[in-house]
């Protein structure tokens, strides 16, 4: 399937989850067997000659498509929690939110020293819970230089604050508008 047959599986919600906002719902697109795996095959030529030994995704969509990349390319799975799902001692990370704060966290033990790491997650807005992820990574000892998502919403400048944070950005497909 093209960018734009998987733009198409992607529903938007307008209005959500305040007047103004284009929610673009990926949900639509999981659901699709076709578009899912077509989805994680473009992710996984996206990352082919990145040189990552693992992939790290944040919860909860992030899950779903770091673990089938994961699996795609032969690596393991690292996941970035919300905060109290672990049950040992974790690294953390606060980030802002539009209103309030939220937390990332990591199980130290599964990034080895120096140790590639991918990120993904479903979509980039402003950067923020990126960065957030990639700072948790980097304090665990992990090398993270990219980071892969399926949605870019370009309008919203999430691409140039992860770069401002040493990190290449890399989506499948991109929407106007937020």
């Amino acid at each position: 399937m093209t960018p734009d047959d998987l733009k198409a599986l992607v529903r938007t919600v307008p209005g959500f989850p305040k007047p103004g906002i284009l929610f673009r719902d990926i949900t639509t697109l999981i659901a699709h067997g076709e578009g899912l795996r077509s989805s994680v095959d473009a992710l996984a030529n996206l990352a082919n000659g990145l040189g990552a030994s693992a992939v790290a995704g944040i919860e909860a969509r992030g899950f779903i498509f770091g673990t089938a990349l994961a699996l795609e390319l032969g690596m393991g799975f690292i996941p970035l929690r919300k905060p109290g799902k672990l049950p040992v001692a974790t690294l953390h990370e606060d980030y802002a939110l539009e209103y309030g704060t939220a937390r990332l966290e990591l199980d130290p033990t599964l990034v080895n020293a120096d140790e590639r790491v991918l990120l993904v997650d479903d979509l980039l807005a402003t950067g923020g819970t990126a960065i957030a992820a990639a700072t948790l990574l980097r304090r665990a000892g992990a090398v993270v230089d990219h980071a892969l998502f399926v949605i870019d919403l370009p309008e919203l400048a999430g691409r140039t604050a992860l770069e401002d944070h040493g990190l290449a950005t890399h989506a499948v497909m991109a929407f106007d508008g937020h």
